[in-house]
């Protein structure tokens, strides 16, 4: 567990610092659009840096969104399940397709983004960026994506053993209705 906590750790310390490229991609956007409309000016980087900043934070976040049991899920069907059936599925879920296929993705995309880091890659686009800081956001966002899977399980089987509960992998909202109030509620709207 000590293992597992260690990487919830991590990949919430990076998502929040990620946090800030939300705002920087605002800014960007916004200041973009403004000298573009109003004064007719623009430029390839500008647009770039937008795209990169979203891929930091899609491409960095994902692990948290797994840490947080934020993703896509079949609760339709597994809802029907026991607590106990549901981190089975969970847990196999997890060993037999997600962590394979993000090794997988890992496998292959460190070359790729080593090539274009060795290379110095530059946009095709005149005034583009550097390519290569996009291109190593792949292994890197799949790195700690794989990192959260092993401590996703280690939780997993932790609890099949008996030894937590599940308060430390179930999102806090289990339903629609509960997820509207919680939102709600952060928002302090009626």
């Amino acid at each position: 567990m000590k293992l597992a906590r260690a990487i919830d750790r991590l990949n919430e310390a990076i998502a929040h610092a990620v946090g800030w490229a939300l705002l920087a991609a605002v800014m960007i956007c916004s200041g973009n659009a403004l000298m573009r409309y109003t004064f007719s000016l623009s430029s390839n980087a500008w647009l770039e840096i937008q795209w990169y900043l979203f891929a930091t934070m899609f491409m960095l976040a994902t692990a948290y969104t797994l840490k947080r049991d934020e993703h896509v899920r079949i609760d339709v069907i597994t809802s029907r399940f026991s607590r106990r059936t549901q981190v089975w599925i969970d847990l196999l879920g997890f060993i037999l397709f997600l962590l394979p296929i993000a090794l997988l993705i890992l496998y292959y995309g460190t070359p790729y983004a080593l090539l274009s880091l060795q290379s110095g890659e530059m946009s095709p686009n005149a005034g583009g960026l550097i390519v290569w800081p996009a291109k190593l956001l792949v292994p890197l966002g799949f790195l700690l994506l794989v990192l959260q899977t092993l401590a996703e399980i280690i939780k997993r089987i932790a609890f099949l053993a008996g030894r937590i509960d599940d308060s430390s992998f179930t999102r806090a909202a289990h339903n629609p209705q509960q997820e509207i109030a919680a939102i709600k509620a952060a928002n302090q709207l009626d």
